[in-house]
């Protein structure tokens, strides 16, 4: 019995674009919805309690992160990842309420590095002779250009692959089992089946290897999910605490993306992660080819796209039928001092906004208090910029959300296209 249930209420015409009810052990996620990233079970400069005002439902963690530091049995102990960081119904920031729903990814993205190792001397599928200490038999990272960065000097074997620790260059190892035992321990209503997530610009024949290596790894962390559910079961009357979503890769390539796809489908699955790269910043164009996947699901099956953030991507994966989203952006775009707009990103830091006292968004500074801040180095101009980018996003999909019921959603897509990128 799967730990979450997933009803769609209502589809758009001619399209994929559907609203759903997504319940988990704890709590209802309305889909289409976007999953804030908390990576080290925080997510950045923003207490629980303001993400939740913000209208997210549902945060996502990191699994490799949560790893190195606590360790997962810290936030077991704690009593889950939800209670860990506070993220509850309750309006303290000591999150004194009831949990509310959680993700957490496998770690692979992380390990692997995916846009870390590109472009760099060092990569991840160099042997670790190079990385040795002479004085040690421990691995360390050395290159300050590399020092901290996310696990990039990794080696992969088809039992899993091995890593350094970007924080002190120690060496571990995941595998399929070990990324399951981790996550049932961080304790998330829905984790991720570990895969390799590769490079955009592999070789067919790399890719092809990846995709089969993916798709043993994954029967590996559905067989690993059920053994440790089902003695779970027994020990708690019977309920069900953990979804486990499948991941499909295939790289840029359209017959590989269609037959990992359908493979994984047909696992035993409660969800289906769209994986891969749809960075422009690497020359991947690839989205529309990964959507095409949806077409070898099955219909009521929830599908995440995994790191999927640019404004016109997540209206384009909810026009072919993705339900859920994470993606970093928001916040690491704030960090900076760039905000969303319906006309498109604006630059905080430019000159012309330093004497600019218009509202920012419905924060309640002006853009030249905000600009202030982030040209002062204040963490506050940081937070403000990061709840205001937040707020965008989560707005955009709700918005979309509300359109689909609406039988309004082409209108709404195009004319926000046309406005954000006009």
């Amino acid at each position: 019995m799967s730990a979450i249930s997933f009803a769609i209420e209502k589809r758009a015409p001619l399209r994929g674009a559907r609203v759903g009810i997504l319940t988990t052990p704890h709590g209802v996620i309305h889909t289409p919805a976007f999953a804030p990233v908390g990576t080290k079970a925080s997510v950045k400069g923003i207490l629980p309690s303001e993400v939740a005002k913000l209208g997210a439902e549902v945060v996502l963690a990191n699994t490799y992160h949560l790893y190195l530091q606590p360790g997962e049995q810290i936030v077991k102990e704690a009593g889950g990842l939800a209670k860990f960081m506070g993220w509850s119904d309750s309006s303290s920031p000591l999150g004194s309420g009831a949990a509310k729903p959680t993700i957490t990814d496998s770690g692979g993205f992380q390990v692997f590095s995916l846009g870390a190792a590109f472009g760099k001397k060092i990569s991840k599928f160099d042997g670790m002779r190079d990385f040795v200490n002479p004085s040690s038999d421990k691995p360390v990272i050395f290159d300050e250009e590399v020092a901290s960065q996310h696990g990039q000097l990794a080696i992969i074997d088809d039992e899993g692959v091995s890593f350094t620790s970007h924080i002190d260059g120690s060496l571990h190892r995941f595998t399929p089992e070990r990324s399951v035992e981790i996550q049932h321990a961080l304790g998330a209503d829905i984790f991720f089946a570990f895969d390799e997530c590769t490079a955009p610009t592999e070789t067919y024949e790399y890719q092809k290897d990846a995709m089969e290596r993916t798709h043993r790894w994954a029967e590996r962390s559905l067989k690993a999910h059920r053994q440790m559910e089902y003695a779970r079961l027994r020990e708690n009357s019977g309920v069900a605490k953990q979804a486990i979503f499948g991941i499909a890769q295939g790289g840029q390539f359209d017959d590989l993306r269609k037959l990992s796809a359908k493979t994984i489908a047909e696992m035993g699955f409660d969800g289906f992660g769209l994986g891969g790269s749809f960075s422009k910043k690497y020359g991947d164009d690839s989205l529309e080819s990964a959507l095409q996947m949806l077409k070898e699901l099955p219909d009521t099956m929830p599908v995440h796209g995994l790191g999927i953030g640019e404004p016109g991507d997540i209206l384009a994966s909810i026009a072919a039928g993705v339900d859920l989203f994470d993606c970093v952006a928001p916040t690491r775009l704030g960090r900076h001092g760039t905000i969303y707009t319906k006309n498109g990103l604006v630059h905080l830091k430019n000159e012309k906004y330093r004497n600019d006292f218009s509202p920012l968004g419905e924060s309640g500074f002006t853009h030249a208090y905000v600009s202030h801040l982030i040209r002062s180095g204040e963490m506050l101009g940081a937070t403000i910029a990061s709840m205001h980018n937040l707020k965008f996003i989560l707005d955009l999909v709700a918005h979309a959300r509300q359109a689909i019921l609406n039988d309004t959603f082409e209108e709404y897509r195009a004319d926000f296209v046309n406005k954000y990128y006009g």
